[in-house]
């Protein structure tokens, strides 16, 4: 089997990174890592250093100087942005007979592995010219009917355009999603029969950005959070059911599945957050803003909205068996935080916890620990620290046990410099 990653986490925002690939084959282990050579990549190794914008750098003036530096250079053709601008170092996803590079702010690019176990990047994305806007990092392939479902946000209307690509890798058409203001969507989520979309208050203020000298994005704690259901494959959005619940926002989704008339979204949600502290401009500290396991549920018929405090602080980037993506699963895997050490531009992740939802968790703990829907939790020891984890199950499909399976992932230690991978069944 094929097991890789970008080379260090989801949502770590910087310049082009690597793809590490671990190659396992009768019982021996061979590795190799490669650059997805975008086409910023490519422009910037001609020009020996960066010269396109990162996200991390949209605060300030500093950030408005970006801005225009960039769109300066592509005016006078020294930055080529026909074929994308993104770093593709967020996720991948398997659709198609194609292996993709994902970065929410660009179009997929498609990356081959060799006989060999090396890496080739092939190029960008675009089916047929058929996508002509931004293509989330986490799209989601219904294991049963093999479709991907997929979004993008954008800083113009619409804000959000939903996508289905069919089990032969044909993109239909755009369906915008209204929403009142440019977000951040990071993620999303489908059910057998509906796609969710997250209107979350960490709202696009580039005149604040210049203005308070904050980042371009900006977390509003006195708005709604908003979900918006909407059938699979409906043509338009006339249809869609909104639902809001407290104020909060959400990196990630565990998975979502339908029970009667509800809707479940089983997610890791935050209480309040800001990107640049999370990026290691502020604080040395990382605070606690929540980074908690829930359970949402939405009642199609009835319009209700309710939701269920899983965990304790802090978890994120939550991991099950894919084969069970939309449909109602018991095991989710999610990373821990290191919430007290300096972050140094990325958030630190210390083990891996395994929640079972068919437990009850016990309202008494105030720490992460085994008890209640706490099943186990490996914990690394001091000065190391983890990559995202890859649930990959020993049988594919739902015939086998749900949690039959491995997680892996990367492991670095800061005590000795070296990094190692990490297999768990």
């Amino acid at each position: 089997s094929n097991f890789l990653l970008p080379s260090y986490m989801d949502f770590h925002v910087v310049s082009c990174r690597m793809i590490h690939a671990l190659h396992i084959k009768d019982g021996k282990a061979t590795y190799v890592s490669r650059y997805v050579t975008t086409s910023r990549f490519k422009q910037e190794e001609y020009f020996g250093g960066a010269k396109f914008m990162k996200v991390g750098d949209l605060k300030g003036l500093f950030g408005l100087f970006m801005v225009l530096t960039q769109e300066l250079r592509k005016k006078l053709q020294v930055l080529d942005a026909t074929y994308g601008t993104g770093p593709a170092n967020t996720a991948f996803i398997y659709h198609h007979g194609k292996l993709m590079a994902l970065s929410e702010s660009d179009k997929p690019y498609v990356v081959r592995i060799l006989e060999d176990g090396d890496l080739q990047t092939l190029g960008l994305l675009e089916y047929d010219q058929r996508l002509k806007h931004p293509f989330t990092a986490h799209p989601k392939v219904d294991p049963f009917t093999d479709e991907m479902f997929t979004f993008g946000y954008s800083h113009e209307p619409p804000y959000c355009t939903y996508r289905v690509i069919t089990k032969d890798g044909i993109m239909l058409d755009p369906v915008p999603i209204t929403i009142p203001e440019s977000v951040m969507m990071h993620d999303f989520a489908i059910t057998a029969n509906y796609s969710i979309f997250m209107d979350l208050p960490m709202l696009f203020r580039p005149k604040e950005m210049v203005k308070n000298d904050e980042f371009i994005y900006k977390f509003d704690p006195a708005k709604k959070a908003r979900f918006g259901i909407l059938q699979r494959y409906e043509k338009d959005e006339k249809n869609i059911k909104w639902f809001e619940l407290p104020n909060c926002f959400i990196f990630h989704n565990a998975n979502a599945w339908e029970e009667g008339s509800e809707v479940i979204l089983i997610t890791c949600r935050h209480n309040n957050v800001d990107l640049d502290q999370v990026n290691g401009n502020q604080s040395d500290k990382l605070e606690d803003h929540g980074n908690e396991l829930y359970e949402m549920r939405f009642n199609m018929k009835t319009g209700a909205a309710s939701q269920k405090q899983l965990s304790v602080s802090a978890i994120d980037f939550p991991r099950i068996n894919e084969s069970y993506t939309g449909r109602k699963q018991r095991y989710i895997y999610c990373m821990i935080l290191e919430s007290t050490v300096k972050v140094n531009g990325i958030l630190k992740m210390t083990g891996i916890i395994k929640f079972d939802l068919h437990a009850k968790p016990e309202r008494s703990k105030e720490h992460l620990e085994v008890g209640g829907n706490v099943t186990g939790i490996y914990d690394l020891s001091p000065g190391m620290f983890c990559s995202e984890a890859v649930f990959v199950p020993k049988e594919p499909g739902v015939s086998g046990e749900e949690d039959d399976g491995y997680l892996i992932f990367f492991v670095h230690d800061e005590n000795t410099g070296y990094s190692f991978h990490f297999l768990h069944h």
